[in-house]
């Protein structure tokens, strides 16, 4: 236990001091392995390379890179500003309805995406504009797609419930189809918050111009294109026609070939997006190959062992550990980056839960909605930082308090979520248990 907390410690340290933390828990694993086996540091490095070699040839781990050029290529396809478009026509015209065409469109996108800062990043180019021309407060504007983005990790095909898969050895198709609820859940209660404010304050959010029944038609007519790509690679996975590598293989293939019809993507366009997957997997890859050296020293020093024991001694239910936990995140949230957070608490809370009989799924669901939280937490919240980034005349304070409705939206959902399994399982149980 105390080596654990030792590690635990000095993993923190090198955190702060902006060691990359692929390179923090890999080295802390290393160290504290050795030293668990008397500074043995020849067998720790060995068990190490070990690690290392059997994470970079284990086939189901391709599926990360696949779905990151899927998302790469629809990216350079320009089907983002469609997708808003096709939002636009269905509730442009409503108090507040250039917002929820944000988060309609966010969703619509990170569920090809998979990635919370893409979306966010990409949707503030199509969005903004148009929401500024109309008179959006930047407060409310800037939060719809913050909060939005945050999409990006839940909606299937997600990078993070691939690693959460990877962490706990948990199948990839069961937390795809149970991510699918929670995610239009959240679509839901973010349309309720924009509702909400522009019920406040009507000025924040002017209506738009209604489109007509033709402009209406030629909008939804531009995104069959990904509503098609959806369907054939999270149809196929869900129905068991292939596995989510191979609907990741078809995805990148599909993706790459609407980009080729539409003609958005020179040879240049397409090296870059090569260029840019290789770099984001190698990350990956180091950071999850990083985490589980870490968790093999933290394994071994029994960390996970002794918190059952605790929990058992003190005769705590399984749900106040889980809330536990959830407060955890939720305070995490505040000075973590969401990936790194969930490498972190994953390897020592997985077995716990486990332990406690509860289901694995639903956990990781859990998890990934409470990393989800921390992308729009103050003070680190990496989506309000990358729309602050990129509109220079917004200060991210602005975003932090247009995303105060949006974060309650969030933990509205993650209480009816820990209070209502079925709503997570309910997909999963009716389809492959």
């Amino acid at each position: 236990m105390m080596e654990s907390m030792i590690g635990f410690g000095i993993l923190l340290v090198l955190i702060f001091l902006r060691i990359p933390i692929a390179f923090a828990m890999a080295g802390v694993g290393v160290v504290g392995f050795a030293a668990l086996m008397d500074f043995n540091f020849a067998a720790a490095l060995s068990i190490s390379a070990r690690r290392l070699l059997d994470t970079a040839q284990d086939y189901s781990l391709s599926v990360i890179p696949l779905f990151i050029l899927m998302g790469n290529l629809v990216s350079r396809s320009g089907l983002s500003g469609e997708l808003f478009q096709a939002s636009h026509a269905l509730v442009g015209h409503r108090k507040g309805g250039m917002a929820m065409a944000a988060i309609t469109a966010c969703g619509g996108f990170s569920a090809i995406c998979g990635s919370s800062l893409a979306t966010a990043a990409t949707m503030s180019r199509v969005a903004i504009p148009p929401m500024r021309k109309y008179g959006y407060a930047d407060s409310l504007a800037t939060a719809a797609i913050a909060a939005g983005g945050t999409l990006g990790i839940l909606i299937p095909p997600s990078v993070a419930l691939i690693i959460y898969g990877v962490l706990t050895e948990q199948s990839i198709r069961d937390l795809f189809a149970a991510g699918f609820v929670p995610g239009l859940l959240g679509i839901l209660l973010y349309l309720g918050a924009v509702r909400y404010v522009v019920w406040r304050n009507p000025k924040a959010g002017p209506p738009g111009d209604a489109m007509s029944r033709a402009e209406k038609w030629q909008a939804f007519k531009g995104v069959g294109g990904i509503l098609s790509l959806f369907t054939l690679v999270m149809g196929g996975i869900y129905l068991g026609i292939f596995t989510p590598t191979e609907a990741a293989g078809i995805g990148a293939a599909g993706a790459l070939g609407i980009a080729l019809k539409r003609r958005s993507l020179s040879m240049k366009d397409l090296l870059e997006v090569l260029t840019e997957t290789v770099r984001t997997s190698a990350m990956l890859f180091c950071v999850v190959i990083g985490a589980l050296i870490f968790s093999n020293f933290i394994n071994r020093a029994g960390l996970p062992e002794h918190l059952v024991e605790m929990i058992t001694q003190f005769s705590v239910s399984p749900m106040t550990v889980l809330l536990m936990i959830i407060a955890i995140y939720l305070v995490l949230g505040a000075v973590f980056e969401s990936m790194s957070m969930m490498l972190l608490t994953v390897p020592v809370f997985f077995p716990v839960i486990h332990s406690l009989g509860l289901d694995p799924i639903w956990f990781g669901i859990i998890v990934v909605v409470a990393t989800e939280i921390s992308l729009i937490t103050p003070p680190v919240g990496m989506n309000v930082f990358v729309l602050s980034g990129m509109l220079k005349d917004v200060n991210s304070s602005t975003v932090f308090r247009g995303v105060i409705p949006f974060w309650c939206a969030d933990v509205i959902r993650l209480g009816l979520l820990i209070l209502l399994p079925a709503l997570t399982l309910w997909l999963p149980n009716l389809l492959y248990r």
